[in-house]
Parts: C-alpha cells; sequence; structure tokens
C-alpha cells in the first residue's frame, strides 16, 4: 500500500496553492459511526483536501447521522445545505436501477469482481450523478454481505416471518422472496433495533455487526458473500464548479488515495470483524448447501428483475462485467 498511497498523496498536493485570506468550511454528513473505515478514510480524505488545499477548503466530517440522517445525506448535497456527503450507493435504487448494480446477488462477490463491476458502472453513475447535481469523488466497497439471525437457520424456508432489517430495494425484495418481513432501518438505529425485537435479522458485512456489537442481540453469522454493496462520496455540482483547477486537482488526487485505502481497509477488516463476532459470542460459519442453492435461485429472479428495470443501461454494465471475467 505504501508506494501507490505515496504516489497519489503526491499527486493531491502539488497542486497546493497559497492559503487564502478566507478558508471555505465544508461539512460533510456521515450515516455511520466515527469509527467505521468508511468514516476513518472519510475523516482522512478531508484532511488531505485541507492540506493540499493550503487551508482554502476545510473538511469536516459528522459521523453517524448526526448532521442528516442516512436518508436526507444525498438530497442536502444536491440543494446545497451540504456541499459534500458520503452515502450507501444502493440506498438510491428507488431513484434509478444503476445504484442498485452493486447489490445484485451473486453477481459479484469478491473485491476483484466488485472492482471489476465498479469499473463497468462507473461511467454511467457519473453520467446519473450529473444529471442530479452531483459530482463523483471516489467509492469503496463494504466487505462482502452475510446473514445475522438470532436463531439457527438451515434454508430459506426456516427464514419465513422473521423481522429483517431492510435498507435499500435490493434487501427489501430480498426479505420478500424469502418470506422474511421487511423493516427500514438505518445503520445507526441497529443496535436499539435489534435490543427492543423490531427486527432480528439482517443483510449485512462483519463490520457493520462489528461496530454496533449485534452480538448482544443475534446469535449467527452466516457467510453467503451475497454482494459487496459501495458507499461513494459526491460533491455539490455547483461548488464543485466554483472550485479553481488547483482545488479541484487536488481534491480528486485526495478522492484516489481514499478509495484505494478504503478498499485496502475493506479487505484487512473482512476477517478481522468475522473474529470479532466470534470473540463477541456469535456462531460465525458458512451457509448450509441448502441456504446456498436456495439464495441462489432467489439471486437469479432478482438479476432478471434488475435488468428488466434497468433496461439496455444496465444490461449493458453486466455484459461489460461478464466479459471481464473470462
Amino acid at each position: 500500500m505504501n508506494t501507490k498511497t505515496s504516489l497519489i498523496l503526491a499527486t493531491a498536493l502539488t497542486a497546493v496553492a497559497a492559503a487564502p485570506a478566507v478558508a471555505e468550511t465544508w461539512d460533510m454528513p456521515l450515516a455511520y459511526t466515527g469509527s467505521n473505515f468508511h468514516s476513518v478514510t472519510a475523516a482522512e480524505f478531508g484532511e488531505c483536501v485541507t492540506t493540499g488545499t493550503g487551508g482554502d477548503i476545510e473538511i469536516t466530517t459528522h459521523p453517524s447521522g448526526s448532521l442528516f440522517a442516512g436518508n436526507d445525506i444525498k438530497r442536502a448535497v444536491q440543494t446545497g445545505q451540504a456541499l459534500i456527503g458520503e452515502r450507501l450507493l444502493s440506498a438510491h435504487q428507488n431513484e434509478d436501477p444503476i445504484f442498485g448494480v452493486d447489490s445484485i446477488p451473486f453477481l459479484a462477490t469478491s473485491f476483484d469482481q466488485a472492482a471489476d463491476l465498479w469499473e463497468a458502472a462507473k461511467p454511467t453513475m457519473e453520467e446519473l450523478l450529473a444529471g442530479q447535481n452531483l459530482k463523483l469523488l471516489y467509492s469503496v466497497p463494504w466487505p462482502p454481505q452475510g446473514l445475522y439471525f438470532k436463531e439457527p437457520k438451515e434454508s430459506v424456508a426456516d427464514m419465513e416471518g422473521v423481522k429483517f432489517r431492510s435498507y435499500s430495494n435490493a434487501t427489501a425484495r430480498l426479505a420478500e422472496l424469502t418470506g422474511m418481513l421487511p423493516v427500514q432501518i438505518e445503520e445507526a438505529e441497529i443496535s436499539q433495533a435489534f435490543a427492543t425485537g423490531v427486527a432480528d435479522s439482517m443483510i449485512s458485512s462483519g463490520a457493520t455487526g462489528y461496530d454496533r456489537k449485534v452480538w448482544e442481540s443475534l446469535n449467527y453469522f452466516y457467510e453467503v458473500d451475497a454482494w459487496l454493496p459501495r458507499n461513494y462520496v459526491f460533491v455539490n455540482m455547483d461548488a464543485w464548479d466554483g472550485l479553481p483547477e488547483e482545488n479541484k486537482n487536488v481534491m480528486l488526487g485526495c478522492a484516489g488515495l481514499a478509495e484505494y485505502a478504503g478498499t485496502w481497509r475493506a479487505k484487512e477488516y473482512t476477517q478481522f470483524t468475522l473474529n470479532g463476532l466470534r470473540e463477541g459470542g456469535m456462531t460465525v460459519e458458512t451457509a448450509s448447501d441448502q441456504m446456498k442453492d436456495d439464495l441462489r435461485e432467489i439471486g437469479e429472479t432478482m438479476t432478471a428483475e434488475w435488468l428488466e428495470d434497468a433496461g439496455e443501461g444496465g444490461q449493458a454494465i453486466v455484459d461489460q462485467f461478464r466479459s471481464m471475467q473470462n
């Protein structure tokens, strides 16, 4: 990591301009805890920008939904209430199916595959966001998604009637197809939701469970590697267009560093957090063959549905991704 990190950082800092008389403060709302690796990466990105612009732009992060709730972050940045923010990409699938490309079950199930899928989707994503007055800066994946439960499960049939934490169209649809009952719950509300019985299960990474100490309420984590959803960082386009070229270059350089560092953290965090779940008292194991088979069938259904909704643009992304796997 050190060599590449140094090169990106050097690129970011070559564009340092003289400190202006008045610095701009950019508040950056985040949905996740300050200790979450996405939030740590965002804070380092902010420091890089502040240093690289000679104090011209000072980015201050606000984790745990403290400035805007997760569902409100994207709209806040679009309208200029905040100039920069981070959000889960698939949380916006109800706006356009393309936003859910990273949550197609069992399409991209490893970090390498997730990187290929993002490469295939990024140009379309940038165009889509530009039409919403947003500039894409960088994106970092979560570790592979697994299933959390209070009681042991051997198959999809065992999931009937379980209250399931939903955070996107894809997770809500997964709940429907497995017979579970979707309940919309933001990441900041997970611990309380499980403690009070509002939900008894979820699909998420080991990182989320570890950060929220879900072993206090849940007992089982099944590794199914369903998908690797992504967070992304974006800027209000009007604010971006108003930046001098040298500050744009600094911000893009810092974004490249953040994407690399965040992805590295996600990989390192994967096994660390699974070990943490075990240490907390949870049973962590690979899903049964029956559960895997059941979930693959559901994945095929959801893939077909997504492709129908996403149309030619979505099909082109998937076709390009699949060609990269050969």
